[in-house]
């Protein structure tokens, strides 16, 4: 029988819309931007954004809630404006690679939430 924290991931990475990952009590969803043909130094690059929670109060249900966006750089405003209008701290803005077309922009986000919870603000973001 899975436990309580392998279902929420479950759900989590669902309602995020993305491929789950538990391991160590560690939370995963990963989502593949496979529309987005990157390419570093001459090479195909799946461009992907992971989201993950851990720490979880039996008590109070939130956990320590943290995301890594892949943006293009006209998404980042948007992206941006609703994570914070919904609560969620932006920790880091910021490129990786130096060779990469499109160019490509990292958000890092954290929260301290109901993981259900930050999972339905990071899919409204992604949508606006």
């Amino acid at each position: 029988m899975k436990s309580n924290d392998e279902l929420i991931c479950r759900e989590f990475a669902r309602i995020i819309g993305g491929q789950e990952g538990f391991a160590g009590g560690k939370c995963v969803a990963t989502i593949n931007r496979n529309e987005l043909q990157a390419i570093i130094l001459g090479k195909r690059f799946a461009v992907t954004s992971s989201f993950s929670f851990e720490s979880r109060d039996k008590l109070n249900k939130q956990a320590l809630c943290l995301g890594r966006v892949a943006l293009l750089q006209k998404e980042v405003e948007n992206f941006v404006a609703s994570i914070l209008k919904q609560g969620i701290l932006v920790s880091s803005i910021h490129n990786e690679w130096l060779f990469d077309s499109p160019n490509l922009i990292y958000v890092n986000i954290e929260s301290v939430d109901d993981p259900l919870v930050f999972a339905k603000k990071v899919r409204r973001a992604l949508k606006d």
